[in-house]
């Protein structure tokens, strides 16, 4: 039982500490196996960085993060039955040299037939990315993605894409995690749930057994068994796992590698009407200027704006930019005048998403020593997808540990609202 003179004053098998998606979800994993659970969480309430602030009626996410429809987990994880999915439109609208097209939606046949053979090599790289096994794509040599698609001719017509898909607009990632990025764009549609970035871990936190959160926790140590609280007294445990970012998890376990991060900055304009503008999803493909992409997100998602308002939602790569920049950059995007938009929130988020250059193992292992573990997307790969992947690889090896068999889970498809 306990090796420590600490009196624990309370008890469960496994302690989690961290309440974002991550910890959330391995939490839902273990007490669907019939395991006891509680979950420490140092802020006042759950979801990390999938925020979503709430002004004048505006729902406005704090780094928002893109969904895909084809990721496997918001099926597989328990507790996300009732989250619906809002799609983009098919592919991506880049703006470059003052003209739009739209890229990763065309078929080959469609692609050749409108006479672009850039759009059908595209096309054709893409479909037999799609086609490939996970472990096809993580068997393949691996550089950065910015060497992998110059290697392609691909490097002008994909840049944009890639650097949104992976928050990293210099490509220094790892091209087997690029191209499961690629995969993933492919297979599915990119999409935002609806309601906001916090309806993921509100679900996941609101189908857990009352008092199964404890928030406002800090946490001082841990040890195998063990939990040391600030002001919350001990919990005793037979496990442990760190569901924390990788920062604040290295800090409790000392020796884990801290990645650097990709730095994201998040802006919302309220506009007086909805504008005359598709679920499109913007990415500006001119170097040089501050914005990674942008798009209408009411359009995407009603319920983030009151009834008679638009709201756009562009993301930077990177510190704030100048206001002014901003505002000329986005009426040139929209062709339109962006005098009338009102500003409501700027997030900046230093450390938003955990750098994966190579060489990168995107199945870092979660069990540091049994009764010892760790998930987020620092483990797995930088998404969402990731952090519910490694916080059902983490489940899963708590769960062997401790001898018990291992949950079936069959989860009916995900809503998905056009």
């Amino acid at each position: 039982m306990l090796t420590s003179s600490h009196h624990a004053a309370h008890h469960a098998d496994v302690v989690i500490v961290g309440a974002g998606v991550s910890g959330l979800a391995a939490a839902q994993h273990l007490i669907a196996a019939g395991v006891t659970v509680t979950v420490l969480e140092a802020a006042e309430g759950p979801g990390g960085r999938m925020a979503t602030e709430r002004i004048d009626g505006f729902r406005l996410d704090r780094i928002g993060q893109l969904l895909n429809t084809s990721y496997p987990e918001l099926e597989r994880t328990p507790g996300l039955e009732d989250l619906t999915l809002r799609t983009f439109a098919p592919g991506v609208l880049v703006h470059s040299e003052g003209k739009q097209h739209r890229a990763g939606a065309l078929t080959p046949a469609r692609a050749l037939a409108s006479g672009s053979f850039d759009q059908a090599r595209l096309s054709a790289v893409l479909g037999r990315l799609a086609a490939l096994p996970v472990e096809r794509v993580l068997a393949r040599p691996e550089r950065t993605a910015l060497a992998a698609l110059r290697s392609r001719g691909l490097g002008a017509t994909l840049r944009p894409l890639l650097a949104t898909l992976l928050c990293d607009p210099e490509l220094t990632t790892s091209s087997r995690v690029a191209d499961l990025a690629l995969r993933t764009f492919v297979r599915g549609r990119l999409a935002v749930p609806e309601g906001g970035a916090a309806t993921v871990p509100d679900l996941l936190a609101a189908a857990l057994p009352p008092g199964t959160v404890r928030t406002g926790v800090r946490v001082r140590s841990v040890a195998t068994n063990l939990v040391t609280t600030e002001e919350h007294g001990d919990f005793s445990c037979r496990s442990v796992l760190l569901a924390t970012g990788a920062r604040a998890a290295a800090h409790l376990l000392p020796g884990l590698r801290v990645p650097r991060f990709h730095e994201i900055t998040v802006l919302h304009h309220a506009t007086a009407a909805p504008l005359p503008w598709d679920r499109s999803l913007l990415l500006d493909g001119d170097p040089g200027w501050p914005l990674a992409h942008t798009a209408v997100m009411s359009a995407v998602d009603p319920t983030r704006a009151p009834a008679g308002r638009g709201l756009v939602t562009t993301t930077v790569f990177g510190p704030p930019p100048p206001p002014r920049t901003v505002a000329s950059r986005l009426a040139r995007l929209y062709e339109t005048s962006t005098r009338e938009w009102e500003p409501l929130a700027v997030h900046h988020t230093p450390e938003a998403v955990p750098a994966m250059p190579p060489p990168y193992d995107p199945r870092r292992t979660v069990r540091v020593l049994a009764g010892l573990y760790v998930c987020g997307d620092h483990r797995d790969t930088n998404t969402v997808q990731g952090a519910l992947h490694s916080a059902r690889r983490a489940a899963t090896a708590v769960l062997r540990d401790f001898g018990i068999p291992l949950p079936v889970t069959t989860a009916p498809a995900l809503p998905v609202a056009a």
